[in-house]
């Protein structure tokens, strides 16, 4: 029986030396520490802490390294590869990456996380026995956020994106603070680990955030503006849309509110570049 905790910090004893590391020992137990995990030359007898990894030959590795992210602590770590119908391979620090496989990650591949992208996590096994990096859970990251108070309502605010779906996108700011950020109020869905900016549009009783990544009304019509008039010179000068337009309708196409296009149809139209007729917006 394996007494030596895979994913955790344990003080070994070197051994002996071999050609391409140092042999460790503890409780009758081996593990390999190669020269490039090693910090320094040991002598025999000597005694170190180590964390320790199963290598791809599933043999027990060793590295003076001791990351933050260890089995049962979590941290930020930046994806470094996706593979589709795999998952994503996160760095801890060490020389091995760890996957976080496909099923914790999110439905629609379109919003995983890309390299550089970073994911909290921790370290668990799957039902085969092999390490994974496992992301945190709502649960779990409640106890990462502080608490935020009226003096950030609408301050602008940086954080990395922990979970998303089409309700809406939560995100851990800067400062600690947990964000939500409502689908009416993103043009598209952030990715899982993605580095968003935005503003703070209400502070929440319990000391959450709602934020917004939608630009000030004055400058969001200019770019709704833009993107009818996109769409008009893409479809023959016509768009079968109007200020009576059903919301969601609008939605699908502009992934903007009914109120935000009537504003933009309504600049549009004061400075003479369209008309509505029959329900359908023309170029002039």
């Amino acid at each position: 029986m394996e007494t030596l905790r895979i994913g955790t910090v344990e003080s070994m004893q070197v051994l002996r030396q071999i050609d391409t590391g140092y042999v460790l020992a503890k409780d009758g137990e081996q593990a390999l520490l190669h020269h490039n995990e090693a910090d320094g030359e040991y002598e025999e007898g000597e005694t170190l802490d180590v964390f320790l990894y199963k290598d791809k030959k599933r043999n027990t590795t060793a590295t003076t390294v001791l990351p933050k992210i260890q089995l049962d602590q979590y941290g930020w770590a930046e994806v470094v590869e996706v593979i589709p119908r795999l998952g994503a391979f996160v760095n801890i620090g060490i020389a091995k990456d760890f996957l976080v496989s496909n099923d914790d990650l999110p439905l629609y591949q379109s919003v995983w996380p890309k390299p550089g992208d970073k994911l909290f996590v921790t370290l668990g096994f799957d039902k085969k026995g092999r390490m994974l990096a496992i992301p945190a859970t709502e649960g779990i990251m409640y106890y990462e956020f502080e608490t935020a108070s009226e003096e950030n309502l609408n301050k602008s605010v940086k954080g990395t994106i922990y979970y998303t779906s089409r309700e809406g996108s939560a995100l851990i700011t800067d400062e600690n603070h947990r964000g939500f950020i409502h689908h009416t109020e993103r043009k598209e869905e952030p990715r899982l680990g993605e580095y968003v900016q935005g503003r703070v549009i209400e502070v929440k009783g319990d000391g959450t955030l709602n934020i917004s990544l939608r630009p000030l009304k004055q400058h969001g019509m200019v770019d709704d503006a833009e993107a009818i008039m996109e769409k008009l010179q893409e479809n023959g000068g016509v768009i079968p849309f109007s200020d009576k337009s059903d919301p969601e309708d609008i939605r699908g196409t502009f992934q903007i509110s009914k109120a935000a296009f009537k504003r933009a149809l309504g600049k549009l139209m004061k400075e003479g570049k369209i008309e509505q007729r029959d329900g359908s917006t023309y170029l002039k």
